[in-house]
């Protein structure tokens, strides 16, 4: 990892998630009542709760609306859900006045054109590896999963290490590989 990089990742003191595409991998399964139904990825849910125990806020910022959002943002205790947000760009300007925080510390994972206003202000962007390519075009790192299938775990690790605090996971956990 380049050192402009690692300065940037330092710096994150929050992850914000697109939903569809990223902690999913896309697609939308409905039912003949109109239900939606998503497929979200256990260790990424369980990279989002680490990542939480060690002071990194998350929040959920996606233009759809879904209620099965809702429920999986509970169940993660992720507070800050923005949905049907269609100017994605000006909902982050207002998570930033929430917070007083700069744009230099926040991540944002975003896989596809609408994403970019966003990728392209804060301190860290990621994307998934089968995001739209003008996306990974636009980004500081593209994982090396797809969405839905471990790249939000992969960034939140990725946030941790670099900042120091994965060491302290792998001595609770009793391993010792590193990324």
């Amino acid at each position: 990892m380049n050192k402009n990089l690692k300065e940037k990742l330092k710096k994150i003191k929050m992850l914000i998630l697109d939903v569809d595409g990223v902690m999913t991998d896309g697609r939308i399964i409905m039912d003949d009542e109109g239900r939606q139904l998503k497929n979200f990825d256990v260790r990424d849910g369980y990279g989002l709760k680490i990542i939480q125990r060690y002071g990194i806020k998350v929040a959920i910022l996606t233009g759809r609306k879904s209620e099965v959002v809702n429920y999986r943002a509970h169940d993660l205790e992720i507070k800050e859900i923005y949905q049907g947000a269609l100017n994605k760009k000006e909902v982050f300007q207002k998570i930033l006045l929430k917070h007083n925080m700069a744009a230099s510390a926040v991540a944002f994972m975003g896989d596809d054109i609408v994403d970019i206003p966003v990728l392209r202000q804060v301190g860290f962007a990621a994307t998934v590896a089968d995001a739209v390519d003008v996306v990974k075009k636009n980004v500081d790192y593209v994982s090396k999963h797809n969405g839905g299938h471990g790249a939000v775990r992969e960034v939140c690790e990725l946030i941790l290490q670099t900042q120091g605090k994965w060491q302290d996971i792998a001595a609770k956990y009793e391993f010792t590989e590193c990324l």
